[in-house]
């Protein structure tokens, strides 16, 4: 099996590589464009037979579509795109053009080479498209879409792509929605870094109003194995939220990491007391809140209920790789 990573030196497409390259019978052909976010694996990777790395920009549409006639893949998962949301509302245009022209680029390459019998298109998407929501009832599969900020709003319009091809042109795709995602090696900028390089280096934590919007934390290994799980099982034309239902205001999972950090690393400075409200970005979301019961009870995924352990591991890793500054 031929399958086409975009965004492969990234957070979760990197993960997923390392899970997938374990089977014998999957070659993997990382396409990246590398930026400030990538993760460079390729010098452990390169030196495996299955693996091939092309570095290539998804909005350059004549190089990619160079590489997929080439390899004429079985899948093609996107996991390219722009993900930080401060960054989209100080420049949405970059955004526009990785996450929904380069997403377009793909599926227009697709179609354009006559591979829309043979290759399945698997879209890296996000919950944030449902937008922000007070409630208690979570947003399924079916949930409209009311993105915020110009990054979710990027996503649902890929994803609206997405769909329209699949409907209009027979394209083999599915659209995957996951959750916030954390783990090792995840950029410095994502909330969780922030939260313990702040401790490491005893500086101020930055948090948005008073702390109390809520998000969904999914361990990233979590997210490649669910994804492994929609490649093997997932049905054409569908989406699939992913989330372990791990909601948190975010004042409470910095207090979380602090009392973590201070315990592995025997601490008495009481890292909370580094807190530091600032003013709420623009348009700030207050609650992410989807649910995952069709990914468990159609394509029977699992996962162990373990966010605490998940979060120590997140946290030591940071401990031990990060170069205090």
């Amino acid at each position: 099996m031929n399958i086409i990573v975009t965004g492969g030196l990234g957070f979760i497409g990197s993960t997923f590589i390392k899970k997938a390259i374990k089977n014998k019978n999957i070659n993997i052909f990382n396409i990246d464009k590398k930026t400030y976010a990538s993760f460079d694996h390729n010098k452990k990777l390169i030196k495996i037979s299955s693996y091939k790395f092309y570095k290539i920009d998804i909005s350059n549409y004549l190089k990619l579509k160079n590489i997929i006639s080439k390899i004429k893949p079985d899948y093609i998962i996107n996991f390219a795109a722009e993900t930080h949301v401060d960054r989209s509302i100080v420049d949405p245009s970059v955004f526009i053009k990785s996450n929904i022209i380069g997403t377009f680029n793909i599926l227009k390459s697709i179609k354009n080479l006559n591979l829309i019998k043979k290759t399945k298109f698997v879209q890296i998407s996000t919950d944030e498209v449902f937008g922000s929501t007070k409630s208690k009832k979570t947003f399924n599969e079916n949930s409209k879409y009311t993105p915020n900020s110009p990054y979710s709003a990027s996503k649902a319009s890929a994803d609206h792509l997405v769909r329209s091809f699949n409907k209009t042109y027979n394209l083999k795709t599915i659209i995957v929605h996951p959750s916030n995602n954390f783990g090792p090696f995840q950029y410095l900028e994502k909330l969780i870094p922030v939260i313990v390089t702040c401790c490491i280096n005893k500086k101020r934590i930055p948090i948005y109003g008073r702390g109390k919007q809520v998000r969904d934390w999914l361990f990233v290994e979590d997210t490649a194995d669910a994804i492994y799980k929609i490649i093997q099982n997932g049905k054409v034309g569908e989406n699939y939220n992913i989330t372990t239902r791990n909601l948190l205001p975010n004042i409470k999972l910095v207090k979380m990491i602090c009392t973590i950090y201070d315990k592995i690393t025997n601490s008495n400075q009481n890292s909370f007391k580094l807190v530091k409200f600032v003013k709420d970005r623009p348009g700030h979301d207050f609650k992410y809140n989807i649910s995952n019961k069709k990914i468990i009870d159609q394509l029977g995924w699992k996962f162990k209920k373990n966010f605490k352990q998940k979060l120590k591991i997140t946290v030591n890793w940071y401990i031990q790789n990060y170069k205090k500054k």
